[in-house]
C-alpha cells in the first residue's frame, strides 16, 4: 500500500511538472524580461512587475495588456499591449536590440507589443525567432518595408502590423508561409501589387490591407476556400472585381478603382454578412438579390453608377441592419421591407437617386438625372454598357438624332420665347445629395454598432475621431443650417464664394464653404477632387464633413458647390500664444502638445493622402484649437478652384508658380515640395517658442538671429531670456533646447537643409517626454506645479478679465473666420486664401 502511494506521489508530481506555469521561470529568462522592461522605457502598463514577480506563477499578468504565459519553465507567450498614440521611444532606443533579447526566449510562440512607441526598421533578425506563430507590432513607429526575416518563420499563422509606417511592396515571399491564417497591414504606406502568391495561400482566412497605397487587381482567390475576410479598403486597387470564393463573410473593397458591373456569382454568397463596395467606379445594374441574402447584415454600394428600377416587392434578409443605397442612378421607389415600419431597427441610406419621393425626402433627383448621368457612362436601361452601331444602324441613328436635334431646337426657340415675354422668374435648382461615406467606421459587427439605429440620424457619429461620417447634404439641408444663408451668419467672403457658419439639424456646428462654377459641369467632372476633399480627416485637420451639389433644373450641370467642415470655436492658436491674455495662454507642455498636433495633420497632408498635398499656407492664426486644446489645421492646398472652375490653362500656370515661405521663392525641385511647409510650420514654432507675433519674413530672420544665438550659449538664462516670459520658468532647459534646434532647422534657407516631417515629429515627441518627465520631478507636495508664472493676483486677475472681452472675442471671432479656406487659383498664377488681401505676404 505504502508502495502504491509512493508511486502515486510521483506521478502527481510528474504531472505538475508539465501544466504550465507550475514551473520556476529560468533565471536567464526572468533576466530577459527585465531587459525587455528596461528596453521600453519601463511602460506604466508593467509596473507591476518586481524582482520577486514570480512570471510563470501568474506573477507577470495583471491584465490581458500585460501577461506572461510559460509552458514548464520557459515563456511561451509574451503579451504588452501599450496605449493607442503612445509617442516614440526615446533615441537610446534599438528596435535591433529588442529583437536580440527576445530571440533569448526560444520557446516564444506568441508576441505581442503593441501601443508602446517602437520606431525604426524592424530587423531580420525576427527570423531568429523560429517557434513564432503569432506576432502583433501594431500601433508603432515601424518603418521600412516587410523584413525578408519573416520568411522563415515557418510556423507563422497570424501576423499584424497595422497602423505603422511600413513602405515598399508587399514580398512575395508572404504568399509562401504555409500556415499563415491571419495577415493585417491596415494602415501604412505600402504601395504596388498584392502579389500574386497572396492567391495561393490555403491557409488564408483574414486578410487585411487597407488604408494603403496598393495599386492594381487582386489575385485570384477563388480557390481560398479558408477566406472569410477579405478588407482593401481605401487604395488604389482595380478595375477588375476581384475573384472570391463562395464562403466569404466579410468583403469591403469601398474607396478603391474598381470599375464594371457586379460579378453575378456574388448573389451566391450564402455567408456574407458584410458587402462594401461603395465610393468606387461601378456602373451596370444593382442586384436587389443581395438585399435578401442569408447572412447579409451591412450592405454598403453608396457613390458608385449603379442603375435599375426599384419596387416594393424586393426581398430583404432577416438579419439586415445597415443598408446605404445612396449616390446611384436608381429608380422606381424604396422597397418596403426597407421602410421604417417593417425594419424598425436598421439604418436605410438611399438620397441622391431618382427614387420616388416618400415622406417629405427632397434629396432625390428627377428622373431624366439618372438617364442622363446613366447615358453619360454608357449605361442602358437594360443596364448594358452600349455597344458600337453597326454601319446601317449608326446611319439610321445618325438620321433619327438629327430629326430629334431639330424639334429640340424648335421647342427651345418657343420656350425662350415665352419666357421673355414674361417677367423673369427664379430658376428652381433641384437639391442634390451624393451619398454618405461610411469608410470611417468600424469594422465590428453593425449589430453592436447600430443597436439603437431607428433614433440615428444620416450625421451619427460613426468614425473613431468623433466626428461625423463624411456625407452628402441636401441643398435644403443647408439653407436651414444657416437660415437660408443669412448675412448675419457670413464668416468671410472672396472672389471664389463665401464662408458661412451653420447649425445642422442635430445641433452639430459648421463651417460652409460655397464655391461658384464658372463652367457648366456635371457631377462628374468634381469627382476626384470631392474623393479628396472627402480624405480630410484626421484629428489634427478641420476635417471635412461633406457636400453638396447645386444644379441647374434645365441640364443637370452644376452651378454651385458647397463643401462643409466641421467649426472650430475655441480660438486660434496665435490668440492663446502671442495675443492671448494672462492667464489664458497655453503652458509650455500644451505648446509642445500643440505642435506635435500640427505636425501630426501635417504628415497626413503630405502621406496620408494621395496625391499629398503640399504648400498648405500654413500660418499660426490658421491653426485652430477645439475645446481640449487638440490643434486643428485649417488650410489645404486643394486645387479645386483652379482646375474645376477656371480655365486649365490657368491651372498648370498656377501650380507651376506655386511659391514658398511668404510666396516669393517657390522653386524647389518637385521631390522637395514638402520643405515648403516645414518652413512655415518652424515659423509657428518661433511664434510658440517666443511669444511674440512675427508678421513677416524680415522678422522670422530677426527672430532666428536671436534664436541662434540663444541655442548656441550654454548659458541657461540667455535661454529662458528668449523663450515667453510667460513659460520660460516653468519648461525643461533639456526640452526648451530641443525645440529650439528643431526650429532653427526647419528654418534653413536650403530646402535640403531642412527635416523631414518624421524627424519634426519624434523630436516634439522627444521634448514632450522631457518635460512630462522634469514636471513630474518639479510637483509639491499637492500635485501642482511650483511656478511663479502660474500664480496670478486678484488685482492682474479682475485688470485680464476687463481686457478679456475684447481681446478673446476677436480671436474667436478670426478663428470662426480661419475655418478652412480651400487655397485658389487665380488667373495671374498667384494663389489668395480669401483671408488676407493679395499684396499682405505677412505671417
Amino acid at each position: 500500500m505504502a508502495g502504491a502511494s509512493h508511486h502515486l506521489v510521483v506521478f502527481l508530481a510528474a504531472l505538475l511538472a508539465l501544466l504550465p506555469g507550475s514551473s520556476q521561470l529560468q533565471y536567464s529568462q526572468t533576466w530577459t524580461l527585465f531587459k525587455i522592461q528596461q528596453m521600453l522605457n519601463h511602460p506604466p502598463v508593467l509596473s507591476h512587475w518586481r524582482r520577486t514577480t514570480d512570471f510563470c506563477g501568474g506573477g507577470g499578468t495583471a491584465a490581458p495588456s500585460a501577461a506572461v504565459v510559460c509552458y514548464g519553465d520557459t515563456v511561451t507567450q509574451l503579451h504588452i499591449a501599450g496605449v493607442r498614440g503612445a509617442p516614440p521611444l526615446p533615441m537610446n532606443f534599438s528596435i535591433g536590440a529588442l529583437v536580440m533579447a527576445l530571440s533569448r526566449l526560444p520557446d516564444l510562440k506568441v508576441l505581442t507589443l503593441s501601443g508602446l512607441g517602437l520606431w525604426g526598421p524592424l530587423p531580420d533578425k525576427i527570423g531568429r525567432l523560429a517557434a513564432l506563430e503569432i506576432v502583433n507590432m501594431s500601433g508603432n513607429y515601424l518603418y521600412g518595408g516587410v523584413p525578408g526575416g519573416l520568411s522563415q518563420l515557418t510556423g507563422l499563422q497570424t501576423l499584424i502590423l497595422d497602423d505603422n509606417l511600413l513602405a515598399g511592396e508587399l514580398p512575395a515571399w508572404i504568399g509562401e508561409l504555409p500556415q499563415l491564417a491571419v495577415l493585417s497591414l491596415r494602415n501604412n504606406s505600402l504601395g504596388g501589387a498584392v502579389p500574386a502568391s497572396v492567391g495561393r495561400m490555403e491557409s488564408l482566412r483574414s486578410l487585411v490591407l487597407a488604408s494603403n497605397n496598393l495599386t492594381g487587381n487582386l489575385p485570384d482567390m477563388s480557390g481560398l476556400t479558408n477566406l472569410q475576410v477579405i478588407d482593401v479598403g481605401d487604395n488604389w486597387l482595380g478595375p477588375a472585381f476581384p475573384a472570391l470564393g463562395r464562403k466569404v463573410v466579410t468583403v469591403v473593397l469601398s474607396r478603391n478603382r474598381f470599375t464594371g458591373g457586379l460579378p453575378g456569382e456574388i448573389t451566391s454568397f450564402y455567408l456574407l454578412e458584410r458587402l462594401d463596395v461603395s465610393w468606387n467606379r461601378f456602373v451596370g445594374p444593382f442586384m436587389p438579390a443581395l438585399l435578401s441574402l442569408p447572412a447579409i447584415r451591412y450592405l454598403n454600394v453608396a457613390g458608385n453608377r449603379f442603375t435599375g428600377v426599384l419596387s416594393d416587392k424586393v426581398a430583404c434578409g432577416d438579419n439586415l441592419q445597415f443598408v446605404d443605397l445612396s449616390s446611384n442612378l436608381l429608380t422606381g421607389s424604396e422597397p418596403a421591407c426597407l421602410r421604417p415600419d417593417k425594419k424598425p431597427a436598421t439604418v436605410v441610406l438611399v438620397n441622391a437617386n431618382c427614387l420616388e419621393a416618400t415622406g417629405g425626402d427632397a434629396s432625390q433627383h428627377p428622373s431624366p438625372f439618372c438617364q442622363n448621368q446613366a447615358l453619360a457612362v454608357g449605361i442602358t436601361h437594360g443596364g448594358k454598357v452600349r455597344k458600337k452601331l453597326t454601319h446601317h444602324a449608326g446611319f439610321l441613328a445618325g438620321i433619327a438624332m438629327a430629326a430629334l436635334a431639330a424639334a429640340s431646337a424648335i421647342a427651345v426657340v418657343a420656350v425662350v420665347a415665352v419666357r421673355r415675354k414674361n417677367k423673369k422668374g427664379v430658376m428652381v435648382r433641384p437639391p442634390a445629395m451624393l451619398g454618405e461615406d461610411n469608410s470611417s467606421s468600424t469594422s465590428g459587427y453593425p449589430s453592436k454598432m447600430f443597436a439603437d439605429a431607428r433614433y440615428i440620424s444620416q450625421t451619427v457619429k460613426l468614425g473613431a475621431l468623433g466626428i461625423p461620417p463624411y456625407r452628402t447634404f441636401s441643398l435644403v439641408e443647408l439653407e436651414a443650417a444657416t437660415d437660408n444663408f443669412e448675412n448675419s451668419l457670413l464668416l468671410g467672403q472672396d472672389s471664389f464664394g463665401e464662408m458661412y457658419r451653420g447649425r445642422l439639424g442635430n445641433g452639430t456646428l459648421v463651417a460652409i464653404r460655397s464655391l461658384k462654377v464658372k463652367r457648366n459641369q456635371s457631377s462628374l467632372s468634381f469627382s476626384r477632387h470631392i474623393e479628396t476633399i472627402s480624405r480630410l480627416r484626421h484629428r489634427n485637420l478641420v476635417s471635412a464633413l461633406g457636400h453638396c451639389f447645386e444644379y441647374d433644373l434645365d441640364d443637370s450641370t452644376v452651378t454651385q458647390l458647397y463643401l462643409v467642415f466641421e467649426y472650430v470655436q475655441n480660438g486660434n492658436l496665435r490668440c492663446r500664444i502671442s495675443q492671448g491674455t494672462e492667464g489664458r495662454k497655453l503652458t509650455w507642455a500644451q505648446r509642445i502638445s500643440a505642435a506635435i498636433g500640427i505636425a501630426n495633420g501635417i504628415q497626413f497632408l503630405h502621406a496620408g493622402m494621395m496625391p499629398g498635398l503640399f504648400g498648405n499656407n500654413l500660418k499660426i492664426n490658421n491653426i485652430l484649437l477645439d475645446q481640449n486644446h487638440v490643434a486643428k489645421i485649417s488650410s489645404y492646398n486643394i486645387p479645386i478652384l483652379g482646375e474645376a472652375m477656371k480655365s486649365e490653362k490657368c491651372y498648370d500656370v498656377c501650380q507651376s508658380k506655386k511659391g514658398g515661405p511668404g510666396g516669393k521663392h517657390h522653386t524647389e525641385s518637385p521631390l522637395l515640395n514638402d520643405k515648403t511647409d516645414i518652413f512655415d510650420f518652424g515659423v509657428i514654432l518661433l511664434e510658440i517658442v517666443s511669444g511674440k507675433t512675427i508678421t513677416s519674413l524680415y522678422e522670422v530672420e530677426i527672430m532666428k538671429e536671436l534664436m541662434l544665438w540663444a541655442v548656441a550659449d550654454e548659458d541657461l538664462v540667455r535661454r529662458r531670456s528668449f523663450a515667453d516670459q510667460e513659460v520660460s520658468k516653468g519648461c525643461s532647459d533639456e526640452s526648451l533646447r530641443t525645440i529650439m534646434q528643431i526650429c532653427l532647422r526647419c528654418l534653413a534657407k536650403e530646402a535640403v537643409q531642412r527635416p523631414s516631417i518624421e524627424d519634426v515629429l519624434w523630436n516634439l515627441q522627444f521634448a514632450a517626454q522631457v518635460q512630462d518627465d522634469w514636471e513630474g520631478d518639479n510637483r509639491s507636495s499637492d500635485g501642482s506645479m511650483v511656478s511663479s508664472s502660474s500664480r496670478i493676483t486678484k488685482s492682474s486677475r479682475f485688470q485680464n478679465e476687463q481686457t478679456r472681452s475684447g481681446r478673446e472675442k476677436e480671436c474667436e471671432d478670426s478663428s470662426a473666420r480661419g475655418s478652412v479656406w480651400l487655397q485658389a487659383a487665380t488667373e495671374d498664377g498667384n494663389f489668395e486664401t480669401g483671408r488676407r488681401q493679395a499684396e499682405d505676404e505677412r505671417y
